[in-house]
């Protein structure tokens, strides 16, 4: 409970707030339901807004043994949830001892602390060990301990709701269209430009930019995309390529490039973002080099036509 207090004095969160918590891993559009509920109740009731996330997430302690990727590192996280209205963005690292407090004590810890009067919060929260602490557990917890709890219903899609994992089962399936839908903007990478094979420029014909990313992140479905890179001020049309280069590897790590049409500089070390825009093929394994270059070609034409119709329709809509 030490850890928590201090990281949340550490925060310099000064007059009552409106709080709200939780991972928000994408910061999606259901997300961004919540916060501006946050930030309106606030307002209303003249409190500072508050978003507590936790910098990892719970699973990745509470349950060890999973692979536990992330859609959204922790800066970009927040720096979302801020511009979503939120007067302070308060990450908290999620510890096998934070597990361990009861309701009470979490939000006794955010009263005596942030001064809370009031709590937003979804139907399917549950904080506290055993996850005990939920909406009704939380709204009578509140009766006492001097603040008030309002329950936000889901954000719900053609699709369905707006959840973190359905972004990921749409990844996993290449369809980052789908993904951008729920987000509310393009699934994208950010990481500096780092040495590859070399094999891009040389041997096929095709230099690319590799992109140095942690394992921790999440990634779509291996395969050929169209995308936008964005460097320097600059958004540049570019195939993106995920997937463990099969023609060149039995096994081989998973890794993220981009060829940049019609781009002639040097990326090296650069900060860049690949945004994904379309799936255009799946990740094969090919005879030759030749044949994969081949392949590239036509990728190139396929990336084209498909960022020119996404931009058609895109003036065509306003």
């Amino acid at each position: 409970m030490i850890a928590l207090r201090d990281a949340l004095a550490a925060a310099g969160v000064s007059g009552p707030t409106a709080l709200t918590l939780g991972v928000f891993d994408g910061v999606h559009l259901g997300h961004r339901h919540l916060l501006r509920a946050l930030h309106d109740d606030a307002a209303a009731r003249g409190l500072v807004s508050v978003a507590l996330t936790f910098s990892n997430h719970p699973l990745a302690v509470l349950r060890p043994e999973l692979d536990i990727v992330m859609l959204t590192p922790i800066g970009e996280r927040i720096e979302l949830i801020r511009t979503a209205g939120v007067d302070h963005v308060v990450p908290v690292a999620f510890t096998a001892e934070l597990s361990q407090l009861s309701a009470e004590q979490f939000v006794t810890t955010l009263r005596d602390t942030l001064d809370l009067r009031h709590l937003v919060l979804g139907p399917d929260f549950a904080l506290g060990q055993g996850r005990a602490g939920t909406p009704p557990v939380l709204t009578a917890l509140g009766q006492h301990l001097g603040y008030s709890v309002r329950v936000v219903e889901p954000l719900v899609l053609e699709r369905g709701p707006a959840r973190s994992t359905a972004i990921r089962d749409s990844l996993a399936a290449g369809d980052v269209e789908a993904a951008a839908e729920i987000l509310g903007r393009p699934f994208s990478l950010a990481a500096p430009v780092v040495a590859g094979e070399g094999r891009g420029g040389g041997e096929l014909g095709f230099p690319t930019c590799n992109l140095g990313l942690g394992a921790s992140q999440a990634l779509p479905a291996d395969g050929i995309y169209a995308a936008w890179v964005l460097v320097d001020d600059q958004c540049l049309p570019a195939a993106a390529s995920v997937g463990t280069k099969p023609t060149f590897h039995d096994v081989g790590p998973r890794v993220v490039e981009a060829f940049v049409l019609d781009f002639d500089g040097d990326l090296y070390g650069k900060d860049v973002r690949i945004e994904f825009v379309c799936f255009i093929r799946p990740q094969e394994r090919f005879a030759s080099a030749a044949e994969l270059a081949a392949q590239i070609a036509l990728d190139v034409e396929a990336t084209r036509a498909s960022l020119a119709l996404g931009q058609a329709a895109k003036s065509e809509t306003g």
